[in-house]
C-alpha cells in the first residue's frame, strides 16, 4: 500500500524543484505593471519577457528667459515603448517626445513671434540588469538567541540593483531642436541603480548623452517613490543637467494610480531654480501593459496542480490508514 504514496511524494519533490528553478528565472516580471512614469528616470528592472509596455502622456508649460527677453509656451507628448526580449534581465526601449514651442521675443520694443515643432528627442536602446541583490545576496537568518541582533540595521540593504543602458539618439530631416553642427546620430549610456525598501523605492540614473558631440550632456537623476496604498503612490525627483550649452536643476513631483494589473494613470509637475530660463510644466499620462508573459501562466497552472497533488496525497494516506485498520480487524 505504500508504493503509490512513494510515487506521489517523488513527483511532488520533482515539481518543487521545477517550481524553484522557474521562479528563479522570473525575477524581473511583476504581478502588476512596473512603469517609469511619471518621473523621467529609468528603474533598474526590466518589464519581463514577452511584455509590451507603452508609457505616454501630454504636457504643457512655459519657459521665460530674462536675458533674452523671451517667453515660450510649450506643449508636447512624450512616450516610451518597452519590450522584454529573450532574457528576464533584458529590455529594449524606444523613448522620445514631440514638442511644440510658441516663442515670443521683445527686442528693443519690437515684438517677434515664431513657432517650432518637431521631435525633440528620440532614442532607442537596451537595458540589462547585471546585479540583483535580492538574488545574489544570501538572506539573513533570524538569530534565535538575540532580539537585538534581529533588529539591528543591515548595511547590505543599502546595496542596490544595478543595470547598464546603451542606446543612440536619432533625428530625421531638418530638426530645429538640433544645435548648429550637431549630428543626427549620437550614442547614449547610463548606469541605473534601484533600492527597494518596503513601500519606499530609490532610483538613481547616471547618464552620458550625445557622447560623440562637441557639447556632451551629463545628467544625474534621483527619484524617490512611496506607495501610500497598493493602488496609489507619490514621487519626488531631482535632475541635474551639466553641459556647456545648457545646464539646469529640475524638480518634479506627482502621483500615480493603479487600475487593475496592467493600467496606470499619473499626474506630475516640474519647476527649476533659475531665470535663464525659468521653467514650469504640468503633465498627465497613462501606462498600459500587454502581458504576454507565458512563464507565469505556467506557474499558476503548476501551483494549482501542486495543490491537487497534495490533496491527492492526503487522500491516499487516509485510505491507506483506513485499509490498515480494516486489515487489523
Amino acid at each position: 500500500m505504500r508504493q503509490p504514496t512513494l510515487v506521489i511524494m517523488r513527483k511532488s519533490a520533482l515539481f518543487s524543484l521545477l517550481f524553484i528553478f522557474v521562479t528563479s528565472l522570473n525575477a524581473q516580471y511583476t504581478e502588476t505593471i512596473n512603469s517609469n512614469r511619471p518621473g523621467q528616470s529609468q528603474g533598474a528592472f526590466a518589464v519581463g519577457t514577452n511584455v509590451i509596455q507603452l508609457e505616454t502622456g501630454g504636457y504643457f508649460g512655459n519657459d521665460e528667459h530674462t536675458a533674452f527677453g523671451s517667453t515660450t509656451d510649450i506643449w508636447g507628448i512624450d512616450y516610451q515603448l518597452r519590450y522584454g526580449l529573450l532574457f528576464e534581465n533584458l529590455e529594449l526601449n524606444l523613448t522620445g517626445a514631440f514638442e511644440n514651442q510658441d516663442i515670443s521675443r521683445n527686442l528693443l520694443g519690437t515684438q517677434d513671434e515664431s513657432s517650432v515643432r518637431n521631435f525633440k528627442a528620440n532614442s532607442i536602446g537596451a537595458k540589462y540588469l547585471i546585479f540583483d541583490p535580492y538574488k545574489e545576496l544570501e538572506e539573513d537568518k533570524p538569530n534565535l538567541y538575540s532580539w537585538k541582533a534581529n533588529q539591528r540595521f543591515k548595511w547590505k540593504k543599502l546595496i542596490p540593483a544595478v543595470s547598464l543602458y546603451a542606446g543612440a539618439n536619432l533625428s530625421f530631416g531638418d530638426n530645429p531642436y538640433l544645435y548648429e553642427g550637431e549630428g543626427k546620430f549620437s550614442p547614449k549610456a547610463a548606469i541605473i541603480t534601484q533600492n527597494n525598501w518596503g513601500r519606499w523605492v530609490l532610483v538613481l540614473n547616471f547618464i552620458g548623452d550625445k557622447l560623440t558631440e562637441e557639447y556632451r550632456n551629463y545628467i544625474l537623476m534621483a527619484t524617490v517613490t512611496h506607495a501610500v496604498s497598493p493602488e496609489f503612490a507619490v514621487f519626488g525627483e531631482f535632475q541635474s543637467i551639466f553641459s556647456d550649452i545648457y545646464a539646469d536643476d529640475l524638480a518634479r513631483a506627482g502621483a500615480a494610480y493603479l487600475v487593475g494589473k496592467n493600467l496606470q494613470f499619473d499626474v506630475s509637475g516640474l519647476l527649476n531654480f533659475k531665470d535663464t530660463p525659468s521653467r514650469w510644466q504640468v503633465a498627465a499620462g497613462v501606462s498600459y501593459r500587454l502581458d504576454l508573459h507565458k512563464m507565469d501562466e505556467f506557474l499558476e497552472e503548476s501551483n494549482e496542480g501542486n495543490r491537487r497533488r497534495l490533496r491527492s496525497e492526503k487522500m491516499s494516506r487516509k485510505n491507506e490508514n483506513k485499509n490498515e485498520g480494516n486489515d487489523n480487524n
